[in-house]
């Protein structure tokens, strides 16, 4: 057998192609997405209906929200972004249970007495509440157990409060199978009909540690993103992992295999938009990643925030791709040729609001002698300005696999 790099001219967006992913998305491509929090989850509710085949790999690093609280009672990775992901793909029609479907998505009331959502949650995990009744038997079942367990686990003093049903079942299902994360995303997968594979790009309790230029370093997710704490005052130079959430311990961690198989399968790699260094390049840390993306010879296109991004602070548009390709050859290596690790730049100039220090011209000019092709075309709608159109982005990726 010979391996062999083919190329093609490509038409951005591609009525035939796109045709053809609608008529049988059980066969669409596999696209690969870097991603974590919740500015995909919107493409990935529209790329379900062109492809069953994505391939999610997502961030078990947030510290915040409701995640946080299950992270701080069981020193476990974060879930909430998967269940989001998750949720995002799952069929929501009558083929798909969309009563499995409610109750993943129900959240415990906020304002309710602690003692009111404790009958509230014992009742879900016996299966008298109606959610609960609603679903049935073996399906009934396996939920329980998995919600049961959570509730023998958790201590006492845990906060309900706007408590994720389905976040509790994920980490019900993780107690419960050892602290690994694949049994139930496995598990969760088959009861809401997930079409796509998610899965978290490393299993470990690990929290993400900014180095900031003015010299501090700033421990936890939740203090980059700017929406539980004030906004950076200081822009990002450096993110790591570290072991502890109150002490930077440096960690390094390591790709699984089953996940490189994953990157390895991809028709095509996208470094999608949103949290910059939270969601997109914290994808990118563990040894082993910028490997296998720098082995995988499908296209790769990094598609860049429009508007403000809190963690973007002082990057213009030119060194967002400059930090994208260094932080993946500090794994694939300082030699690796830009072809190897990013082909395109996917943007709507006209629509969208980008951090440009040049003419968009001249930086088109400047990436072009490196390898890199921008694709300039419209991507945002009347309706979804200043963000982008999920279909018009979904229809632009699909055109270059």
């Amino acid at each position: 057998m010979i391996n062999v790099r083919v190329t093609r001219n490509a038409q951005v967006p591609d009525p035939l192609r796109i045709r053809r992913c609608q008529k049988t998305p059980e066969l669409g491509p596999r696209l690969l997405f870097f991603s974590g929090g919740s500015a995909l989850n919107g493409l990935s509710k529209n790329l379900q209906h062109y492809t069953h085949n994505s391939i999610h790999l997502v961030t078990p690093f947030d510290s915040g929200g409701s995640s946080a609280k299950l992270r701080d009672a069981f020193r476990m990775p974060a879930i909430g972004d998967l269940r989001s992901r998750l949720m995002a793909l799952a069929d929501d029609s009558i083929l798909g249970h969309p009563e499995v479907y409610r109750l993943f998505q129900y959240r415990l009331p906020k304002d309710r007495p602690a003692l009111e959502l404790e009958r509230m949650l014992a009742a879900l995990a016996d299966g008298s509440d109606p959610l609960m009744r609603d679903i049935a038997n073996p399906m009934r079942k396996l939920i329980r157990h998995q919600l049961g367990y959570f509730c023998a686990a958790k201590p006492d003093d845990f906060d309900l409060r706007g408590a994720s049903i389905g976040n509790l079942i994920l980490a019900g299902g993780y107690l419960n199978n050892h602290q690994h994360l694949d049994p139930i995303i496995f598990l969760f997968s088959k009861l809401v009909h997930v079409r796509g594979t998610v899965r978290a790009i490393v299993n470990r309790d690990y929290h993400l540690a900014a180095q900031l230029q003015n010299g501090d370093t700033l421990l936890g997710q939740h203090r980059l993103t700017g929406k539980e704490v004030a906004p950076l005052d200081s822009p990002i130079v450096h993110l790591g992992l570290s072991r502890q959430p109150d002490a930077n311990e440096p960690v390094t961690a390591k790709l699984r295999e089953k996940n490189r198989r994953l990157i390895a399968s991809a028709e095509l790699i996208c470094f999608p938009p949103g949290s910059f260094y939270s969601s997109l390049i914290a994808n990118l840390l563990p040894a082993g990643v910028g490997q296998a993306i720098r082995d995988n010879a499908s296209p790769k296109v990094f598609i860049p925030n429009t508007g403000t991004d809190p963690e973007q602070l002082g990057m213009s548009l030119e060194r967002q791709v400059d930090t994208l390709l260094g932080q993946l050859r500090l794994d694939a290596g300082d030699a690796t040729p830009t072809g190897e690790l990013l082909n395109f730049v996917l943007l709507d100039s006209r629509g969208g609001d980008y951090a440009l220090d040049i003419s968009i011209e001249e930086l088109a000019g400047r990436w072009a002698e490196r390898g890199i092709a921008m694709i300039d075309t419209r991507l945002i709608s009347e309706d979804s300005a200043p963000y982008y159109d999920n279909d018009l982005l979904t229809c632009a990726l699909l055109s270059l696999v």
